[in-house]
């Protein structure tokens, strides 16, 4: 069942068609979506800053077992994104750069696994814009980009899904273990989330398939666990001798138990929230989604197509039902459905339903110094004023220029490129448009206003070399910066004279009144941020 076999021809088919062509065009994506300017904008807290400052503590410490965050244990994640992270910085010193390079690489092996995958199943036009949708959708390119654990997470996620289907067309041993290897890569990099789905998405598959011996062999095979246990198993293992049982409780209940069951970190929604996030998550390709959906009613005759969908349900359904909800969790079930658009993209036709996403994403972001004034700031909120004003200073004329001409060239594939392009073939080309538009004319400004001043700041403190502490703030990128733990006033030591303060501007005054007879001069001030400098003449206060 391939809805593409009976499309009209296009000129640019012959690009789709042909491997070589096909690749480099994908190659292309990869370096624009992922690599481009990937080293340019400051590291955002709190994600990439925790795990960056994290990065750097285990090279400062030598403990490569247990991660730590301003000196505390780090029970977050396992441990392989910082030892990934680590290798990097170690061959290309501490910079933005090198801390997200693992994750634009493990994106960019994803991509290429799911282009193998589509080209052997189906061919290779539709392995071509599956990869090519997927490289370009807003939420992939974004954790493409990131110091985080989600790209890694994804791609040994992706390639145990593909070796399980290989597996039901062809149950040979060496498949199933192979699955076995990248769920223990998985495992030590997310920990659960690397099993369950496979292995539920693989029972109701195998069983609707009649393979329940097949199955049988596969998940009791004594020598895939043996492999998954020896690739998983000894860091693990390690960290309890090095910790004892906090990272196992922290991280099994409260992490991964406990964000199923309670709300994690203010990152609540209802039952729905994941029906609005799925289409902000694929733009530009929302209307593509939306095409796709009525295909789902003869889904089940088709193995393949059964497959996909299964897997794409089976994390829809769990995370609506979580009770913490963030949008990169659908990217565990993104994967399958870039094949089955792609799978299904001459259904695609109604232009309309294809680029008013894109078009209206990109009038939004031209719009946006015309929107922001409108937004009201609190008087007691005086670093969102402050990042407010900065934003407006940077969305100029050059930043309107920029995206109008992006929107100028969407409109015009949209509208007059009927002639010698299909419908999904001006999306994927409008999809460029809009990644060059967010990556270079948006996110390194967002980033300048909202992390810039913390950069600024680390290094500020850097070159001044004081002790240096932090007031009533979570921006752990400024450890990285200034290259050092930043002890937190109240909780890991009180303030004493001399010290150097890092803080938000909204807590100056908070910081003023705990001080009281000890002169403080405030060295730097830029944005949301502050450094302020205590006096030497007074004894340390206790806040």
């Amino acid at each position: 069942m391939n809805a593409a076999s009976s499309a009209p021809s296009a000129p640019l088919d012959r690009v789709f068609a042909a491997q070589g062509p096909g690749l480099t065009l994908v190659i292309a994506a990869l370096l624009l979506a992922f690599f481009w300017q990937l080293g340019g904008p400051p590291l955002y807290d709190l994600d990439e800053g925790a795990f960056t400052e994290a990065t750097r503590e285990m090279i400062a410490s030598g403990n490569y077992i247990t991660p730590h965050k301003n000196g505390e244990p780090r029970y977050d994640k396992p441990v392989l994104i910082y030892w990934l992270q680590a290798g990097c910085v170690h061959l290309f010193g501490l910079n933005e750069w090198a801390l997200r390079l693992p994750s634009a690489l493990a994106a960019s092996a994803w991509v290429l696994a799911l282009w193998v995958f589509a080209r052997q199943r189906l061919d290779t036009p539709t392995a071509t814009a599956a990869a090519l949708a997927m490289a370009l959708s807003i939420q992939v390119s974004l954790i493409a980009r990131a110091a985080v654990a989600d790209a890694v997470l994804n791609l040994f996620i992706a390639l145990t899904f593909f070796d399980i289907y290989r597996y039901s067309l062809d149950p040979r041993r060496a498949l199933a273990l192979r699955a076995f290897l990248w769920m223990g890569l998985g495992f030590l990099t997310k920990g659960p989330v690397a099993i369950f789905f496979p292995l539920v998405v693989s029972t109701v598959f195998f069983l609707s398939q009649g393979q329940g011996r097949a199955l049988w062999r596969a998940a009791f095979n004594p020598l895939g666990w043996l492999i998954f246990l020896a690739v998983a198993g000894p860091w693990y293992l390690a960290i309890y001798l090095d910790n004892g049982p906090g990272f196992f409780a922290s991280f099994f209940l409260k992490h991964n138990a406990g964000r199923f069951g309670g709300t994690l970190h203010g990152h609540s929604g209802s039952f729905f929230y994941y029906f609005l996030v799925l289409p902000l998550v694929l733009l530009p390709f929302t209307g593509w989604l939306l095409r796709l959906l009525p295909t789902l009613r003869r889904a089940w005759a088709d193995p393949l197509d059964r497959f996909l969908w299964l897997w794409f349900l089976a994390v829809f359904a769990f995370f609506s039902f979580s009770g913490t909800k963030l949008p990169h969790y659908m990217l565990y079930g993104a994967t399958p459905l870039f094949i089955l658009m792609a799978r299904h993209r001459n259904l695609l036709t109604n232009a309309w339903l294809a680029f008013t996403p894109p078009l209206t994403l990109l009038a939004l972001l031209l719009a946006l110094p015309e929107i922001l004034p409108l937004i009201e700031v609190r008087e007691d909120r005086p670093q969102q004023a402050a990042m407010l004003a900065e934003g407006l200073r940077l969305l100029d004329r050059s930043y309107r220029v920029e995206v109008g001409l992006g929107l100028i060239l969407a409109l015009a594939l949209a509208f007059l490129g009927r002639g010698w392009a299909a419908v999904w073939q001006r999306l994927l080309l409008i999809g460029m448009i809009q990644t060059t538009v967010v990556y270079g004319a948006l996110t390194p400004r967002v980033l300048e206003v909202m992390q810039g001043p913390v950069k600024e700041a680390g290094l500020v403190a850097k070159r001044l070399g004081l002790p240096t502490v932090v007031y009533r703030t979570s921006m752990p990128s400024f450890s990285v910066y200034l290259e050092a733990i930043t002890p937190e006033i109240g909780t890991q030591r009180p303030l004493a004279p001399g010290d150097l303060v890092f803080l938000r501007i909204d807590r100056l005054e908070s910081l003023v009144g705990v001080l009281p007879g000890v002169s403080h001069d405030v060295i730097f001030r830029r944005g949301p941020v502050a450094l302020v400098r205590l006096g030497t003449g007074s004894e340390g206060v206790a806040p």
